[in-house]
């Protein structure tokens, strides 16, 4: 893949954890490959916990350099990639310091991208020093999650963004929309004709979508406890995910045409109704327990985490679709930390046969389930039943992998390298319009305040489970179960 579109790319925070483990090392990828960047681009890293380039050159190699290329380091390709990098140190909260960024930047080529790798509480302030300077014109911003604490929060950081960029200057970022197997579900849905019969409510019982984590707060215990799972994953990453399996096809790829989709998905969204939230979600919090043979804390022990605290770690929900392809379909959603292993996967379970003269076995739920694995391993499984080998008709499941690593040489692209280049050449499709968010954050509004004015703690659960029993009981009330046993 070649460019010729030259840039000049501004990270925000760029000594922060963001830009040390996933940013910088995206670029290098897209540098190293070749081609995928112009010669002519230039990083310039913006932070004050650096007192010069040559220091700060210093902080790249000694933290970045150790998370990229899974294969090693090219030296030659290293050294090359840092020549692209300038660094300004400025205080964010200064807005006469952005004079110098200016001054740093205004001879430098090509379209102006602007990563604002930060805490949501310095959007606002950035974006009004990048237009005191006129740094906003013919430039693109791109926004981190979260944006906002809840709907009124959210409108309030992008109504202050819009009246400085246009919405298509603005490019609010979810990973998973990057990711190669997300990629490749709308390969799958929209590029044969085998599926896209089947993807309704006549031929599918039910859908899972499922991330789970092994970590628990880390040393984020302050920042989590006054977010929790349903701000962190569920409100972004879970209905984004859902929104992608069950768009309608749209007329082409392009920006708005893929986003009026999903847009339509979160509109369909049915209400949840606050009387009927213990129905339909349960949230949980992770007690001391045990992951891969260590025994962990519980979460409010956790530090920075209030003892009495009753901020959710876990998630479960039950959703409906109120459109024509999904009426009385449930898709089930569940998120947590300190879960028994670390998976984000969507489970799409087909319908049993109406009549088997192959015996019981064939009238099983989920006899039939496509499995789009995101992490840790990247994959996508179709099973079905088989006769097993031998006398009488004994039916067992098997399964197609497609292997994409097979038919592909070349790497898989990791989620921000391809969203970065996309932000470089004008590509909005995979980022978040802000009609989207908000109709996903009036979704899940009434469980926010309903968890917010409970005096009901969250459902315990031992660290190394599945999460709480009431979240599979949920799904036994549909006749069927979390998917758990995939490798």
């Amino acid at each position: 893949m070649q460019t010729d579109s030259s840039f000049t790319f501004v990270l925000f925070g760029g000594t922060g954890d963001l830009s040390m483990r996933k940013i910088l090392p995206a670029l290098f990828e897209a540098h190293r490959a070749g081609g995928m960047l112009a010669d002519s681009g230039k990083i310039v890293a913006v932070a004050r916990h650096a007192a010069n380039r040559g220091e700060y050159l210093q902080w790249v190699n000694e933290h970045v350099k150790p998370h990229v290329s899974k294969n090693g380091v090219d030296e030659a390709a290293w050294t090359s990639f840092l020549a692209r990098i300038e660094f300004v140190k400025i205080d964010l909260g200064n807005p006469e310091d952005f004079v110098q960024l200016r001054d740093a930047i205004q001879d430098l080529p090509g379209i102006r991208v602007f990563y604002l790798a930060t805490g949501p509480s310095l959007f606002v302030p950035i974006c009004h020093a990048l237009a005191s300077v006129g740094l906003n014109e013919n430039a693109r911003i791109v926004l981190e999650k979260p944006l906002g604490y809840d709907l009124k929060s959210s409108n309030a950081i992008n109504d202050a963004v819009g009246e400085i960029f246009a919405e298509e200057q603005i490019y609010r970022i979810d990973h998973y929309l990057g990711k190669e197997p997300v990629q490749n579900l709308l390969a799958l849905r929209f590029g044969n004709a085998l599926f896209e019969p089947l993807w309704r409510r006549e031929w599918v019982e039910s859908i899972q979508i499922t991330i789970a984590e092994e970590l628990g707060v880390e040393a984020r215990g302050d920042f989590y406890d006054n977010t929790g799972a349903l701000r962190d994953m569920v409100q972004n990453h879970l209905l984004q995910l859902l929104s992608i399996v069950a768009m309608e096809p749209p007329h082409s790829m392009d920006s708005d045409s893929v986003r009026d989709e999903k847009l339509r998905v979160l509109r369909a969204l049915k209400p949840i109704d606050p009387n009927e939230i213990g129905k339909v979600a349960v949230r949980g919090q992770y007690h001391a327990g045990g992951i891969r043979g260590s025994a962990v804390p519980g979460y409010a022990t956790e530090a920075g985490v209030k003892p009495d605290s009753t901020t959710e770690t876990f998630v479960a929900l039950k959703v409906e679709i109120e459109n024509w392809r999904w009426a009385g379909v449930p898709f089930f959603l569940r998120t947590g930390k300190r879960l028994a292993d670390r998976v984000a996967e969507i489970v799409v379970n087909f319908r049993a046969v109406p009549h088997s003269a192959l015996g019981a076995s064939a009238l099983r739920a989920g006899a039939n389930r496509l499995v789009i694995r995101l992490q840790p391993n990247e994959t996508i499984r179709l099973y079905c039943l088989a006769k097993q080998p031998g006398e009488g008709m004994n039916l067992a499941s098997v399964h197609l992998d497609l292997a994409f690593d097979k038919f592909f040489r070349e790497g898989q692209m990791e989620a921000y390298q391809r969203l970065l280049l996309d932000v470089i050449r004008g590509r909005l499709a995979l980022f978040v319009r802000r009609d989207e968010q908000e109709a996903a954050w009036r979704w899940v509004e009434p469980i926010l305040n309903e968890w917010k004015t409970s005096t009901k703690p969250p459902k315990p659960y031992a660290a190394g489970t599945w999460g709480p029993a009431a979240a599979s009981a949920m799904l036994a009330q549909h006749g069927t179960c979390w998917l758990e046993e995939e490798n």
